[in-house]
């Protein structure tokens, strides 16, 4: 697959990677049993690309709004190491983020597609988005992906980042 250049030099500098859940690690829609129990889709290939990403020394974090038991499973299952959850204006997270990763806002990456993914998007070095999202976030990303949310798009972000990096057969390797 191949990446428009000004996006790649961009994501030569990302150096951690913030993801929305809803609409973006999955389709956006949620699933309740007549019992209330909720479940989710998550895609494997997103996830095997995340653990390439966190291999080859890419921290990832998860923002999301919602708080679901099934995203903390998710996030250990994948070695996620922060997670955010229940959280109204997503740019609160920034200042405990860098503090405990001792990295800079600029050098964040996010990936949202709704309205309150945009106080992030003030906040980061490199802004993804995924088909369907909100216009004013379309509006704002410096890419879009070709695959859908909950169908790849987290797997091509990470994709395009360590390719940029030249870490992506650092990555195949660790597989």
């Amino acid at each position: 697959m191949s990446y428009p250049r000004d996006v790649l030099i961009t994501a030569r500098a990302v150096e951690l990677l913030m993801l929305d859940v809803d609409g973006v690690m999955t389709d956006g829609r949620l699933y309740y049993s007549s019992d209330g129990v909720e479940s989710k889709a998550f895609h494997t290939q997103d996830g095997l690309a995340i653990k390439m990403l966190l291999s080859v020394g890419i921290p990832v974090a998860i923002v999301t709004g919602r708080i679901s038991k099934l995203v903390e499973n998710r996030a250990t299952e994948l070695g996620i190491p922060h997670i955010y959850q229940g959280i109204a204006d997503k740019s609160e997270v920034i200042q405990p983020l860098c503090a405990a990763t001792g990295l800079a806002a600029e050098k964040f990456a996010h990936v949202g597609d709704d309205i309150s993914d945009l106080a992030l998007f003030d906040k980061v070095g490199i802004r993804f988005s995924v088909p369907g999202g909100h216009p004013a976030v379309l509006e704002r990303a410096d890419y879009i992906t070709t695959s859908a949310p909950g169908f790849g798009a987290v797997r091509e972000i990470c994709h395009l980042i360590m390719l940029a990096q030249d870490r992506w057969l650092t990555a195949l390797d660790s597989r």
